[in-house]
């Protein structure tokens, strides 16, 4: 069983897609991350004992809309691929419009060879960084 960061980071992916998250989604969600179904219809008849208003459609659109967003895998069975340690990346645009994308443990060996540098730590590592929208 996956941890609840894990489900945050799945669920941060989807807020950014403006997916709903609706109690029926966060129920599937959690069988999913359960790991116990290796099918559609295992998740579905899961689910309907829980909650006898869940369609089979709902769980189609949600294990797509998953797989889009990058979250689980379908090659062989329902594979979550996303975790805590899950990767985003960040594009920096440079003044001559060159493009550079970097992954999150990129980044912060960038910050923190940067702060070294300019003496703001000795031998810290970085715990979090948090991107603030101007």
């Amino acid at each position: 069983m996956l941890e609840v960061e894990d489900k945050e980071v799945i669920l941060e992916r989807l807020r950014e897609k403006n997916f709903r998250i609706t109690k029926q989604r966060q129920l599937l969600l959690d069988i999913i991350l359960e790991g116990k179904c290796s099918c559609c219809k295992e998740i579905y008849y899961t689910a309907v004992k829980q909650d006898a208003k869940i369609g089979i459609a709902t769980v189609y659109r949600l294990l797509n809309t998953l797989e889009e967003v990058g979250a689980i895998s379908r090659k062989n069975t329902y594979q979550i691929v996303c975790n805590s340690e899950c990767e985003r990346t960040y594009s920096v645009r440079l003044e001559d419009e060159t493009v550079i994308h970097l992954s999150v443990s990129k980044l912060k060996q960038i910050i923190s060879k940067g702060l070294e540098c300019y003496g703001y730590t000795k031998n810290q590592k970085i715990k979090e960084i948090n991107v603030n929208k101007m």
